[in-house]
């Protein structure tokens, strides 16, 4: 992480910087690819302000507090950025793992989702085996095993198709064409 911290309107104190790089450490773990930080600290009269700017590929999150005291204006803004990298790596994380509940698997769409981008992981790879069957049957299947979607060959149209659990507790059926 490149921290380069400004002062506004007040002499740079070393204990200043050395508190927002401390602060700014915990910050790592949110964080996987490099960051430049930018932090400007102002104080007018009786104000004191943080002002924290985070920069990555993408990734641009701003914190500013203004506080009676210089510390709690740090940390107050670091505590922002926290909040915003938090919701940030849940969204990330919940994109996943709804993306890989949608039903696809197979070795196709593994190696094209881990050629096309270098952030996204490969955590687990299935072979399935496609039985033919009816719709009634893969519903059949869903209720008895309590899975969230079944992978079959329709028996009548030899077609791929997923039939998936909605929210609601009702069926949508994924016909796939060749």
């Amino acid at each position: 992480m490149k921290i380069s911290v400004t002062f506004r309107n007040a002499e740079g104190k070393n204990w200043q910087k050395e508190y927002v790089e401390e602060r700014l450490e915990k910050l790592k773990k949110y964080i996987d690819n490099p960051v430049d930080a930018r932090v400007i600290l102002s104080v007018e009269k009786f104000r004191n302000t943080a002002e924290i700017n985070l920069m990555a590929n993408g990734l641009n999150i701003n914190g500013k507090e203004e506080e009676k005291d210089m510390h709690l204006a740090i940390d107050n803004a670091i505590e922002k950025i926290e909040r915003q990298l938090k919701k940030r790596k849940e969204k990330v994380r919940g994109f996943k793992t709804n993306h890989s509940r949608s039903g696809e698997s197979g070795e196709e769409s593994a190696t094209e989702e881990g050629e096309e981008s270098t952030d996204a992981k490969v955590v687990e790879t299935r072979k399935v085996v496609l039985k033919p069957m009816s719709i009634d049957d893969a519903v059949l299947e869903m209720e008895t095993t309590k899975n969230r979607f079944v992978i079959y060959r329709d028996s009548s149209t030899e077609n791929v198709n997923v039939i998936y659990r909605r929210e609601d507790g009702k069926f949508s059926l994924m016909e796939i064409s060749r």
